[in-house]
């Protein structure tokens, strides 16, 4: 028995050595759409004040009062400047991505958003302030400008603050997660030209 090929046998040699390379180009290109599109949903989901379609919780009215007291409108979470939307980016490196707030990020301010962010997506508290007289008084006008009755005496003492978790990257993660594996190899097909794409 013998066997006959027919064709251009130097192609398929050459097409089967660029192989690796290409491949290993789609699935950069493809974890870079995917961090990207990642990344997108986040951003989306802080303007629309719901991350992975989970509602963030609204700001306390006193906040609300010490954002008016300083200047700063708006009623959204998260949202006063949009140093915090703003810093969240993706960075691909081989075959990993970060998507997210990096450690060098730092507010017009001068604020660690890292800093920011996780204390936005975890929480913090309770933090315990001790209170000079000015800063009573301070806090006390905030508190009736906020509609709430200040409770406590005159002098010193201490306040403690809460802070509530309003994750951010989490939702939007979980909601990402669903289809993941079917998006990227349908981005690696398409950058092959395989069919059966996006």
């Amino acid at each position: 028995m013998s066997a006959r090929t027919t064709g251009d046998w130097a192609a398929a040699r050459r097409l089967l050595q660029a192989a690796p390379a290409r491949l290993e180009r789609a699935v950069g290109t493809a974890l870079r759409q995917e961090a990207q599109a990642l990344r997108t949903k986040i951003v989306q989901g802080l303007t629309k004040q719901a991350p992975g379609g989970e509602p963030l919780k609204p700001p306390s009215a006193l906040t609300l009062a010490a954002r008016k007291r300083a200047g700063r409108g708006g009623s959204k979470a998260l949202l006063v400047r949009g140093d915090l939307r703003n810093a969240i980016t993706t960075i691909v490196r081989g075959d990993e991505a970060f998507i997210g707030v990096p450690r060098k990020a730092r507010g017009k301010d001068g604020t660690s958003l890292v800093d920011v962010a996780r204390v936005q997506e975890f929480g913090e508290g309770p933090i315990v302030i001790p209170m000079t007289p000015a800063m009573r008084r301070f806090l006390f006008a905030l508190l009736r400008e906020a509609g709430e009755t200040p409770r406590g005496g005159s002098g010193k003492g201490v306040v403690v603050v809460h802070i509530p978790a309003r994750p951010f990257l989490r939702p939007a993660f979980r909601a990402l997660a669903k289809g993941a594996q079917k998006r990227f190899l349908g981005r690696v097909a398409a950058q092959m030209k395989l069919g059966g794409g996006r």
